[in-house]
């Protein structure tokens, strides 16, 4: 292929209605037929990034191997593609005005009066053509965040416009997905949504040439016509994405659906080979063809809002499909645990992992979860701060140093096991100032991590601002601490384990963020495996 080809994904009516799952299926048959295709997530925000965002805001951030703090959208697109993403695959407004208005600073534009048009959406314009002009892929898909209407979205959707103009015919095609709502009242669906929604973008001088249409019931031939007629697209464009029982599911409507076929078709290119989906449908099997049920707790102070943890509950559904197990993910919130409601609250368990967070809030919960869990011989995985909280209830309650702790909590602590990175303690600056991205990390041979990966070398991606402090490396080794993995730059402690134990891990990277349908994370594997173990002993 000469020229990459774009796909732009938009959305109406409502929010949430799935943009990112029907990006990563098309993405990922287009990717099945033999065409090497990236995906793209362009946010209408005004933070740079969403590193400085609370989970409750935004859901979780997710990290690349490259450093960049980005919406967990991209998350989806790594799990179904099973491709890294990287700094280019996520922009937000803010970064956008940001980059134009340092380059007037630097004089780049010659006087000129700066503008939306031409100034801004010639930025946007360069940013959605980035991955394009790699020459690494053949088809660029591009979800715009938001819907149609926005005031935010609008300089989005006149890029899109100018680019589609720009590509000419069958290089760039725009896909809208709308809802169709199912009223109970009147017993039927209503188009009209849809219809207010296609009239919208048409305002914006763009025309879709594949209608979505996010649905709780079959829509009818009949009701594909009128579609099709009001919003000026071919019936075979209107496509149905129907409530599914998972995610996963949706690669394999989509295809039903022929929505990979007509993309092909309108940017007049060759279907090639039937989609291979023979892995993906193993895996598909294998999640809901369960052997067994483990219940896993899950401890963290973002609880209530599910998004706060995707890429660890979707790690569990690839760690569970391998080991034929339905994981059960019991939300439980750090701050309603101590010493006194541990033993009720955290009992029925399989399995304990205390989650990444930040600041001091739930803190002592979750040190009383890894109490419990190393008390009784529960499987235990402790990730980033979770790790932290490991070493903290181990120094206090082994090493005998009562106030342990973590600078972060108490800066005035006499004895922090867990202190701030060295290159921190100058910075002001919250956003993209942590240690982010991919870092080595050598394990012991012989250790638990080690029959994990099977290999001395790993690759882990960060994201945190506190660590390990070695001056109390050798004290809590010799209390029966094992350091398993140590980060080869830094000298500083990334693994921690318990041998006396049935599986004990704390681990100061994000593995979560690098499982997908085709490679499950190794840790959260051998962590279901141990708490099936655990639940047959």
């Amino acid at each position: 292929m000469n020229q990459t080809k774009y796909i732009f994904v938009t959305g109406g009516v409502t929010s949430s209605l799935g943009k990112g799952i029907i990006a990563a299926s098309l993405a990922k048959l287009l990717q099945a037929r033999g065409y090497r295709t990236t995906i793209q997530k362009f946010d209408p925000y005004i933070n740079v990034d969403p590193g400085t965002l609370n989970p409750y805001e935004h859901g979780e951030c997710f990290v690349t191997d490259d450093g960049a703090e980005t919406d967990l959208d991209l998350g989806h697109y790594e799990r179904f593609l099973n491709v890294p993403t990287s700094q280019a695959n996520n922009v937000t407004t803010g970064r956008v005005y940001l980059s134009v208005i340092e380059k007037e600073r630097r004089g780049e534009f010659l006087g000129k009066t700066v503008q939306v048009v031409p100034h801004i959406t010639n930025e946007i314009k360069e940013r959605m053509q980035l991955l394009g002009k790699s020459g690494d892929f053949d088809i660029v898909i591009t979800e715009i965040g938001g819907t149609v209407g926005d005031i935010e979205s609008l300089p989005y959707i006149e890029s899109v416009r100018q680019l589609v103009w720009e590509l000419g015919e069958s290089n760039g095609i725009v896909i809208h997905l709308t809802l169709v709502p199912y009223l109970a009242a009147a017993g039927e669906l209503k188009t009209k949504p849809t219809q207010h929604s296609v009239k919208t973008l048409m305002e914006s001088g763009i025309k879709a040439d594949i209608l979505v249409c996010r649905t709780e019931h079959e829509i009818s031939d009949e009701l594909r016509q009128k579609l099709a007629l009001f919003c000026n697209v071919k019936r075979e464009a209107v496509i149905q994405s129907i409530d599914a029982s998972t995610i996963y599911e949706v690669p394999n409507l989509m295809l039903e659906e022929g929505l990979d076929i007509v993309a092909l078709k309108k940017l007049n290119l060759p279907k090639k080979a039937a989609p291979d989906l023979r892995n993906w449908n193993t895996f598909l099997h294998r999640l809901k063809h369960p052997k067994q049920t483990v219940n896993v707790g899950l401890v963290g102070k973002y609880v209530e809002l599910q998004d706060s943890y995707k890429s660890i509950l979707e790690s569990f559904i690839h760690a569970g499909a391998a080991n034929q197990t339905k994981v059960n993910v019991i939300s439980i919130h750090s701050e309603y645990l101590d010493s006194k409601t541990a033993d009720e609250q955290l009992k029925d368990l399989d399995g304990i992992l205390v989650a990444p967070g930040f600041g001091g809030r739930g803190i002592e919960g979750k040190i009383d979860t890894v109490r419990y869990a190393r008390e009784n011989n529960i499987p235990f995985f402790g990730i980033c701060l979770g790790m932290q909280m490991a070493v903290i209830e181990y120094s206090r309650n082994i090493l005998g140093l009562k106030d342990a702790n973590s600078t972060e909590m108490n800066e005035k602590t006499k004895n922090p096991v867990i202190s701030l990175m060295e290159e921190q303690k100058t910075i002001t600056d919250k956003g993209g100032t942590m240690r982010l991205g991919a870092w080595k990390c050598n394990i012991t041979e012989g250790t638990l991590a080690y029959k994990i990966y099977g290999t001395t070398q790993i690759m882990e991606r960060h994201r945190h601002r506190y660590e390990f402090n070695n001056e109390y490396r050798k004290q809590l080794e010799k209390a029966g601490l094992i350091c398993s993995g140590i980060n080869p730059e830094t000298g500083l402690v990334e693994i921690i384990e318990l041998d006396n134990h049935p599986f004990f891990i704390g681990v100061q990277y994000h593995p979560e963020y690098k499982s997908t349908v085709a490679n499950p994370h190794p840790i959260f594997v051998s962590f279901v495996a141990a708490m099936v173990k655990h639940k047959n002993k």
